[in-house]
């Protein structure tokens, strides 16, 4: 129960201490999804290994943001832009990005950095604060990051050194090697960038600001990408979960129309994914439901279909059947919190707040960032009568969302309705007690 205290307080320092690095210039936001993060982290599985890391502790997380850019904030977080991920042709050049980002950790340039420039403890709070404001593909959070995208302290904090980049390019494609990647997919990725350096800065892509590119340096790339033996043809399951990943952002940030035109005559997995995307975007439920049925007719199994289906139904507002749909899906993938957040929330859609609350508990075990999940909490708690803890949940929600003003009113009210001492009134006090620390260094 400790643990979890200190955790809360953590994020809470983080929240009040964020805006020490980053002031707010564009407010950016984190797009979630249980089957985009999967298809992640089955692409950078076999690099995160040859890097010699843990795939536990490495999180991917996609920014809704057009401009090209990928980086890294502290030693476990990629943030790869929206933008990039769909301008990239193949796994190869997707994992070359994931490559060089993860060199940077495994470098230890982010740490290095952050000593030098006395900020370490900024490095977390950052990673924390973007963790914390949400947006999902399935529609299930959306929040503004306090991030700006064009801070000059931001872009300061981010730019890395020739050196460093130097570095980063030997380390990634020798990590591509070890996987039997082609590495001629990270001099795809550079090449996408020539030519940036003459740009002035307002016209350059953010990857040619904060990563600095030269033609020596492109020339080296290529030289070292040539040297590695050649690797083996792509391997079948990245390319199914590339296709899958790109196919999905694709529909979720185009027009229907576009979607269902360019995969008018594709049957594949993806395709028949992003096409329930775009159906259901159309409104058109039937049709959507078509797609994700014929989907699961080949892969009765496949437990990212069954939660589409289920989100489909959901936003139709037929609960009961999207219930159903759920708890397949969390049958199938009993470990992926975004799932267990989806199911939640159609139990308490049907009406059924006690298993609501059972599921969303496990999820939040597992996500404790999720502000629309401890929004759901919050519900599920009031619903059935505890409202103690439905106020302690809705004061958690705002925490996450850095609202501390906000969430200290509900902290207060949860503390009057929580036994004394208890684990629920303690972190309540956490909350009331941050809200005070922000007040005074306001007041400074």
């Amino acid at each position: 129960m400790r643990s979890m205290v200190g955790r809360l307080g953590m994020l809470l320092a983080a929240v009040l201490c964020a805006v020490t690095l980053a002031l707010p210039a564009k407010a950016q936001v984190i797009l979630r999804d249980a089957e985009m993060e999967r298809a992640l982290r089955e692409l950078a599985r076999p690099i995160i290994a040859a890097a010699g890391l843990s795939p536990n502790r490495i999180r991917i997380v996609v920014l809704k943001e057009s401009r090209l850019n990928a980086f890294v904030l502290d030693g476990r977080t990629i943030f790869i832009n929206s933008g990039l991920l769909l301008k990239m042709k193949r796994p190869a050049m997707l994992q070359a990005v994931l490559a060089h980002e993860l060199a940077h950790i495994a470098n230890g340039h982010i740490t290095r950095r952050a000593t030098n420039a006395k900020a370490a403890r900024n490095t977390a709070l950052l990673g924390l604060l973007l963790s914390a404001a949400v947006a999902s593909v399935d529609s299930q959070a959306a929040g503004g990051l306090a991030v700006g995208s064009t801070s000059a302290a931001q872009r300061a904090f981010l730019s890395h050194t020739r050196a460093e980049e130097s570095s980063a390019d030997q380390s990634g494609l020798r990590y591509m090697a070890d996987a039997n990647i082609d590495p001629e997919g990270m001099v795809e990725v550079m090449e996408i960038f020539t030519g940036q350096e003459v740009l002035s800065r307002s016209r350059q892509d953010p990857y040619a600001r904060t990563h600095p590119l030269s033609r020596d340096r492109l020339r080296r790339m290529r030289g070292l990408a040539a040297a590695y033996k050649e690797t083996e043809p792509p391997d079948p399951t990245s390319v199914y979960w590339f296709n899958r990943v790109k196919e999905k952002l694709s529909a979720y940030l185009s027009k229907p129309s576009y979607t269902l035109r360019r995969l008018k005559n594709d049957n594949s997995d993806a395709a028949r994914v992003a096409r329930a995307w775009a159906y259901h975007k159309n409104s058109k439920t039937k049709r959507a439901l078509a797609e994700i049925d014929a989907l699961l007719a080949k892969r009765p199994k496949d437990p990212y279909a069954h939660e589409l289906r289920g989100q489909i139904l959901q936003e139709s507002r037929n609960f009961g059947a999207a219930v159903a749909s759920y708890k397949r899906a969390a049958a199938l993938a009993p470990r992926e919190p975004l799932i267990l957040a989806g199911y939640g929330q159609a139990l308490l859609a049907a009406g059924q707040a006690e298993a609501a609350l059972k599921v969303l508990e496990q999820a939040r075990a597992r996500d404790p960032f999720n502000p629309r999940l401890m929004r759901d909490l919050g519900q599920g708690y009031a619903q059935t009568g505890r409202r103690g803890q439905a106020s302690l949940a809705v004061a958690e929600r705002y925490a996450l969302q850095g609202k501390l003003s906000d969430a200290a009113i509900h902290a207060k009210r949860a503390v009057d309705l929580l036994p004394a001492g208890s684990t629920g009134s303690r972190r309540a006090l956490d909350i009331i007690d941050a809200a005070k620390q922000q007040t005074t260094r306001r007041k400074r």
